[in-house]
């Protein structure tokens, strides 16, 4: 494995971690509704636990109403049930075939309680991308132990990688400070 190498895989792996962060952040509840919003719900199709995504349509009805319409003519009570019983805190209701799920108002105390969900979210995505920092630095360290690279090689390639480090953890701070703003916006 080369420097070149080295620094592809950790730039993949960072923009992995950063993509990982934006799917998290979405999950988390603001005032809006979002179909992401139900993403991590699980219905019980066939005696399999199946993502809702997979058995139903989901969509905005407008800005505080989900509306989830079933593929088939039997899952609406399963998937209303798997809505209640999943952590969302969310009631549904079914109008025919439609099932609406509407997003209750947000209390002052619960956005504050998101936004300390949503810095410790960062927090890790951060701890992640030092540790890939880290991994790197030491996998060009044994390249220069191995005498398959050179100290001057290794300076260059530590001081690129904390470059790439301290972009992604920008780009971090700047997600965290975005969904911060959403979710304290009335």
């Amino acid at each position: 494995m080369t420097i070149a190498d080295i620094k592809k895989t950790t730039e993949t792996k960072m923009a992995q971690s950063i993509e990982a962060f934006r799917q998290n952040l979405a999950k988390v509840r603001t005032g809006r509704a979002t179909p992401t919003l139900l993403d991590s719900v699980m219905v019980d199709y066939y005696d399999n636990m199946t993502p809702l995504s997979q058995v139903a349509n989901v969509s905005v009805l407008d800005s505080r109403t989900l509306s989830v319409q079933p593929w088939e003519k039997g899952m609406g009570p399963k998937i209303e049930k798997a809505i209640r019983e999943s952590d969302l805190g969310l009631n549904p209701s079914t109008m025919g075939d439609l099932i609406r799920v509407p997003l209750p108002a947000m209390s002052e105390e619960r956005r504050k309680e998101m936004t300390k969900i949503v810095k410790n979210e960062g927090e890790n995505a951060k701890i992640a991308i030092r540790n890939l920092r880290r991994d790197a630095n030491e996998m060009v360290k044994k390249l220069v132990k191995d005498k398959l690279a050179s100290e001057d090689d290794q300076k260059r390639a530590e001081a690129e990688t904390q470059k790439t480090t301290d972009k992604n953890i920008a780009e971090v701070d700047k997600m965290v400070v975005a969904k911060e703003q959403e979710l304290m916006a009335v």
